[in-house]
């Protein structure tokens, strides 16, 4: 540090002559050297040997010179004359020129000169230099006239106002300046009144003036927040709001681009709730949705639980069913549930083509935080004001934004909110009814169309769905029970399951829970399995006819089934001739080969009782109902046989397991 500074410099930082620096000096208030100067000697003093204040003043000056030759160098001020201004000085000067002529023109020009001025002031005369100029005294029009006498140049009456830029009309103090840019110029972003009361608390602890007013502070602030706006926003806001709020954005040209070229995908948290299908609570779901660039419509979606890579591969699956065809270029986040190896991966890497390969699709990831690049969002801001709002679950989109009934001691409100929470099966069908209100919107980017007559135009043919299952659908293990597979918290059966007992893999959608696609754990596919409703406990009596018809192909299902067990059981008896291990009883060897030949003899007997005899094609049956159903189809029926189906639909059985219907029950057979 240099502890020495000049006369000169401490008489400008005191704002003092150097005169009277150097008369403190002969009165030894300083302690000073000599030194060699161009001119002879010259006196320094040393900075140690001042006061505290004037040591501190030295310092933030030292400070100051520093940050001045760090910063770049400020643009030349030139003079700048408004246009209103320039219009004053050329009517002017007009004036001047015509009161001129008029003068000679006439005799007496004294006189002349005040008689074209009374008429001038009148409005009669010259109109429209009246309109600019109002009225004149004589003086003026002479004083004008002397300015332009020598160089006949308009810009002489330009009137003298100042027309500097406002940054240079307020002054602050070397300090003060100092310390408000400081306090202001910050990230917490302190508000100018609370920085203008620190900055003078500070300079007055410290021993400086603060001259400046409170105003004169405002308008400081004010003034560097107009000519500096980007260093204001990037100071106090960070570096996103200076691309949002300050850089100039890139506009691009959407009508160069056709229908189902570009889908744009983005997740969005919907601030309503919806009953969790696991846990059976109310949670906030997300939707991830994939929008047509061109015509901006929805194409498509998935309401998940969270956003992840499955919920996002699910959405483009709904979005191409939808559509009708392939996009060329799908257009999305940079965020973890997008950016995965299972959409774009790398087959020397992982040994996996990515999901965009295989189906054609060139994915562009968007830069990380750069929501103005997708024109998704604008599109989920107006889904939020014109679908989530409207439902009585919407709890908004953050702390500040709760609806009444959420608030604390809001009684009235609470007392007559509809508690009402969809699932998202619920959720996806008043979706598609909002999709309608959408879809009948006009189109920014193509005029005189609605958006939905746009999407039309580029709608395509149909896709191969069974590639998109076999891509997109989420998965999970199950096993299969007595009554199929148990998802959440339902049946899902299929004829195909029955007998089996092993795990397998099922495929699945939130978009669509009706039924479940089922595979092995090797991948192949096996069935598709429906939910199962319950029935009616007394269908019979208290159902409807829809409940009595559920009850009755239930149980012709559970009829067919073990009617298909039985045969695959008898079949199997047939074609296997068990042989018993010969040496676990030496000493019976002939007794056991006795015993065998007849338990064989015995099974083929019962075999033969479940096929129809062949001598007089009568068919034998071990239940009722099944003899009941046989003849039935039958075309021609002996009197005993339809006094034996008279005699079977009064009995018990009949009542139970037909529920006493018979003309239906034809119409069913």
């Amino acid at each position: 540090m240099n502890d020495w500074i000049t006369v000169k410099e401490l008489a400008q930082i005191q704002g003092i002559t150097p005169r009277a620096v150097r008369k403190s000096i002969a009165c030894e208030k300083y302690i000073t050297r000599e030194v060699e100067a161009q001119n002879g000697t010259k006196y320094e003093i040393f900075v140690p040997s001042l006061n505290s204040g004037l040591q501190n003043l030295i310092d933030f000056e030292k400070f100051r010179k520093k940050n001045d030759k760090n910063a770049e160098p400020k643009m030349i001020k030139t003079e700048v004359c408004p246009p209103h201004a320039k219009k004053i000085a050329l009517a002017r000067y007009d004036l001047v020129k015509l009161w001129v002529d008029y003068k000679n023109n006439n005799r007496g020009k004294t006189q002349a000169g005040k008689d074209f001025l009374f008429l001038f002031n009148k409005g009669e005369l010259y109109p429209e230099l009246f309109k600019t100029l109002n009225t004149l005294s004589i003086g003026t029009i002479y004083r004008w006239a002397k300015a332009i006498k020598n160089n006949d140049d308009y810009t002489s009456l330009i009137p003298d106002y100042d027309y500097s830029d406002g940054e240079y009309t307020v002054n602050l103090t070397t300090q003060e300046e100092l310390i408000f840019k400081n306090l202001l110029l910050s990230a917490n972003k302190p508000n100018i009144g609370k920085a203008t009361r620190l900055t003078k608390f500070t300079l007055q602890s410290k021993g400086f003036e603060s001259p400046s007013s409170e105003r004169n502070f405002r308008r400081y602030a004010q003034n560097f927040q107009k000519k500096h706006f980007d260093v204001w926003i990037f100071t106090r806001e960070g570096q996103k709001a200076l691309r949002d709020k300050v850089e100039p954005y890139i506009v691009r040209d959407a009508s160069k681009l056709e229908v189902g070229d570009v889908f744009i995908a983005d997740g969005h948290r919907l601030a309503v709730q919806v009953i969790n299908p696991y846990t059976g609570r109310p949670c906030r779901p997300v939707l991830v949705g994939y929008q047509d660039w061109k015509s901006t419509a929805l194409v498509g979606y998935e309401i998940m639980l969270e956003e992840n890579t499955q919920c996002v591969a699910s959405a483009l699956r709904n979005s191409i069913i939808n559509f009708g065809k392939i996009p060329k270029l799908c257009y999305q986040d940079n965020g973890r549930a997008l950016k995965n190896k299972f959409f774009k991966g790398n087959l020397e890497e992982s040994g996996l083509n990515g999901l965009f390969a295989s189906l054609g699709i060139v994915p562009v990831f968007a830069n990380p935080y750069n929501a103005r690049a997708k024109t998704i969002e604008r599109f989920f801001r107006e889904f939020q004001d014109s679908f989530e709002r409207l439902l009585p679950s919407f709890v908004g989109s953050s702390i500040t934004d709760k609806p009444a009934y959420m608030m604390r001691n809001e009684k009235f409100h609470k007392e007559n909110h509809n508690n009402f929470i969809p699932t998202i099966e619920q959720l996806n069908q008043m979706l598609a009814y909002w999709m309608e209100f959408h879809y009948s919107l006009p189109c920014p980017n193509v005029k005189g169309k609605t958006i939905g007559e746009v999407l039309e135009e580029g709608r395509g043919e149909g896709v191969d769905i069974a590639k998109l299952d076999d891509l997109m659908l989420a998965q999970e293990v199950k096993n299969i029970y007595r009554n199929g597979i148990k998802f959440m918290k339902a049946d899902y059966y299929n004829e195909a399951l029955y007998g089996l007992r092993e795990r397998v893999l099922i495929k699945y959608s939130l978009f669509d829970l009706s039924k479940i696609k089922v595979f092995d754990i090797k991948g192949k596919f096996l069935c598709e399995a429906y939910r199962e409703m319950p029935v009616h406990p007394m269908a019979s009596y208290l159902g409807d006819a829809k409940d009595v018809e559920d009850l009755k192909q239930k149980i012709k299902t559970q009829k067919r089934i073990e009617s298909q067990t039985v045969k695959k059981v008898s079949a199997l008896l047939k074609s296997e001739n068990i042989q018993p291990a010969q040496w676990q009883n030496p000493q019976d060897l002939i007794d056991i080969k006795s015993e065998t030949e007849q338990k064989i003899k015995q099974n083929q007997k019962a075999i033969k009782l479940l096929e129809v005899k062949e001598d007089n094609s009568i068919a034998t049956f071990e239940h009722k109902y099944q003899r009941y159903e046989w003849l039935l189809e039958q075309p021609d029926l002996t009197a005993e046989d339809k006094a034996w189906i008279k005699n079977y639909e009064n009995s018990n059985e009949f009542t139970q397991i037909y529920g006493g219907d018979v003309e239906n029950e034809k119409s069913i057979c």
